[in-house]
């Protein structure tokens, strides 16, 4: 089975996780097929904090791929920030 989950990075207190596609039975930072975007939960202000490429992700959410409950709660997270995003730039 192919999952979408959080693989860690960073060093000691400064995470770091790549958001990435992988078989299930592959180690958590261990071996991926595709590196789908990131999450900085320490971003600080024009940091950016998460990041998804929301064409592979549709892609392989359409050829089976189970997303971890994290990684459901940070594509409804990213859901939320692109409309903001965009009226904030209609704004402007």
């Amino acid at each position: 089975m192919v999952v979408i989950r959080l693989s860690r990075g960073g060093s000691k207190g400064r995470p770091f996780f790549n958001i990435v596609v992988a078989d299930k039975r592959t180690r958590r930072d261990g071996r991926f097929i595709e590196r789908l975007g990131f999450y900085n939960p320490t971003a600080r202000g024009g940091e950016e904090g998460l990041r998804i490429a929301q064409d592979r992700l549709s892609y392989w959410q359409g050829v089976g791929a189970q997303a971890s409950p994290t990684v459901e709660r940070l594509i409804r997270q990213g859901a939320k920030a692109v409309p903001a995003a965009a009226a904030a730039a209609e704004a402007a």
